[in-house]
């Protein structure tokens, strides 16, 4: 099918149409030295993971971008450029360092909106020995270094950065937004077939609301259609919000929470509806790992017709041992948006995808 063809406009380096995001830009820079700054003050080391990858991340619902390198003598690899640098920097912790952190581009296929690009600027960092309410603390520093704790801005929303971040869980969250028990429906990844069940109970819930559901939906595509229509709309509104312990069906790379193992040490932050943060305190268990991997592959199969290597050198670096840590990504280009109030994401990116 060929390419539709796209409205004509002037293009973006135009003098007229580029002094419109000038400010913006301008903020950005300094928001990248200030970021710079307050990891360095802290003891990080900056690090520059290769953007191509054996394997891209292996979240089912992300779709990476293929490129194949040649070499001489004329064979073929295929690789991918990274949705996230993760894989890289666990295996750097797993080397011996202990506080990293990375600025870079990723890239994720599918994507294009008003807060999404198919190329954006990731702020990743891991720390030995801390968990996921450390990372927490993190964020709060951060948020508020760059901006001066001046407030993120979105639309009429004016988000204060200066007093403590809600934390809600996201069993609080549905039982506030949705009147739902979410954990009473919740499958166990580790039992065979707890999926279905549950995912029948949860969809009669989503009927009494009035959400759409499918006959082949699974628990977890209820959940994230729930949170979309429901609960995102309302976090972060007033201050930026923590949404912490999400099942472990929803946490593949996450350890579980040693109080309740039904729960994963994950959090997601918002402001102003928008996620700026995905985090976890990190699983360190190879087998666990590859358990998780494969399932996801299984699903991304199931759903999209196509599955991606799994990094076998990334697996062997957990089993020689990934030390107890915690990691974070956070995607600085919106974290930009929110701080100078811009109305999309391509307003606070230096040029445009073409």
């Amino acid at each position: 099918m060929s390419e539709s063809p796209r409205p004509i406009a002037a293009p973006w380096w135009r003098p007229d149409r580029f002094a419109r995001k000038r400010a913006f830009l301008h903020q950005r820079a300094a928001m990248l030295r200030q970021t710079r700054d307050f990891f360095h003050a802290r003891g990080f080391l900056e690090v520059d993971p290769p953007a191509l990858q054996v394997s891209p991340g292996l979240e089912p619902h992300l779709h990476a971008v293929a490129a194949d390198l040649h070499r001489p003598e004329g064979t073929a690899l295929r690789r991918y450029l990274h949705t996230s640098p993760e894989f890289t920097m666990k295996k750097l912790l797993a080397a011996g360092e202990r506080q990293i952190y990375a600025l870079g581009h990723v890239w994720r296929d599918r994507e294009g909106s008003d807060t999404h690009s198919p190329e954006f600027t990731m702020l990743e960092w891991y720390r030995v020995g801390a968990n996921y309410r450390d990372l927490m603390a993190d964020c709060e520093g951060l948020i508020r270094a760059v901006t001066a704790g001046e407030p993120l801005r979105r639309g009429d929303l004016t988000v204060a950065v200066t007093e403590p971040f809600e934390r809600l869980t996201v069993a609080e969250a549905f039982q506030k937004f949705c009147e739902i028990d979410l954990l009473a429906s919740a499958p166990d990844p580790k039992q065979p077939g707890s999926d279905a069940p549950a995912a029948a109970i949860l969809a009669q819930e989503a009927l009494r609301l009035g959400v759409r559901v499918a006959d082949d939906d699974r628990w977890d595509d209820i959940v994230f259609r729930l949170m979309f229509d429901f609960i995102e709309p309302h976090l972060g509104r007033d201050r930026p919000t923590f949404l912490i312990d999400y099942p472990i069906s929803m946490a593949a790379l996450a350890r579980p929470k040693p109080e309740d193992p039904r729960l994963a040490e994950r959090f997601e932050l918002y402001a102003a509806g928008v996620e700026l943060a995905n985090a976890f305190g990190e699983l360190t268990d190879a087998e666990e790992q590859r358990a998780r991997f494969v399932a996801d592959m299984d699903l991304k199969q199931a759903l999209y017709g196509e599955r991606y290597p799994i990094d076998e050198d990334f697996l062997a670096a957990l089993a020689h041992g990934l030390p107890a840590s915690a990691g974070i990504a956070l995607g600085f280009d919106r974290l930009v948006l929110l701080a100078t109030g811009a109305e999309r994401l391509s307003d606070v990116l230096w040029a445009e995808v073409q």
